[in-house]
């Protein structure tokens, strides 16, 4: 009996030292909000990137009050990105997120065409205007051409419809011109019949895809 209750002591005692230590709060993170055609490449490209938290398509850069997929006038595909600065700085997300799309492009991206689909930088404060700024004009030097992609102040985003999120990852079967397959599968489709890759790599060549938007 005695020793019963010398082991629950000691019990209670490791357990009041377990539930007393103080848990570390969580890290301090900043949002990023950027249009670069499809919003299910553009938040694959930043799921491969280490610092960032977590990524969320949308929609951006229009008055329309609810956009939907079907209706979002004025509104961009976009995708807003949580992350961590102590890990990875706005400066090279900003120049990361250049070299993975064509920069050149005004009407569209790749093969989706329109403004639904341009390109474009939205800036929460002036010092991230200076730097999104700074990073095109870098990015002009860097293939002697005209950087298109404005830069603009934030003003909202709403979420996209829960199905086009983490779509590249999906497993859900949908009926593509391939017959029945896997969401994933028809996402890799897509990707590589809209060209985006190839295009990319073809504006800025060894640049493109830098390491830190490409591994995690």
């Amino acid at each position: 009996m005695a020793l019963h209750n010398i082991l629950q002591n000691a019990f209670l005692g490791l357990l009041l030292t377990f539930t007393t230590i103080p848990i570390a709060a969580h890290a301090e993170t900043k949002t990023l909000v950027v249009a670069g055609g499809c919003f299910w490449c553009v938040e694959s490209d930043f799921d491969h990137v280490k610092g960032v938290i977590s990524t969320t398509s949308g929609y951006a850069g229009g008055d329309l009050k609810n956009p939907t997929y079907e209706n979002h006038e004025g509104n961009q595909e976009a995708v807003k990105v949580e992350y961590d600065p102590a890990i990875i700085s706005y400066d090279k997300l900003i120049s990361g997120f250049l070299r993975t799309i064509d920069v050149t492009d005004s009407g569209g991206q790749f093969c989706d065409r329109g403004n639904s689909y341009v390109s474009a930088i939205w800036t929460m404060n002036d010092a991230e205007k200076v730097a999104a700024e700074k990073a095109i004009k870098d990015g002009e030097a860097e293939l002697g051409k005209k950087i298109v992609t404005p830069v603009k102040p934030f003003t909202t985003f709403t979420p996209a419809e829960d199905y086009h999120q983490n779509y590249y990852l999906g497993q859900n079967r949908v009926l593509t011109r391939f017959g029945w397959v896997k969401q994933s599968y028809a996402y890799e489709q897509y990707r590589l019949g809209c060209g985006r890759d190839a295009q990319v790599k073809a504006v800025w060549g060894k640049d493109a895809y830098p390491l830190q938007m490409g591994q995690k």
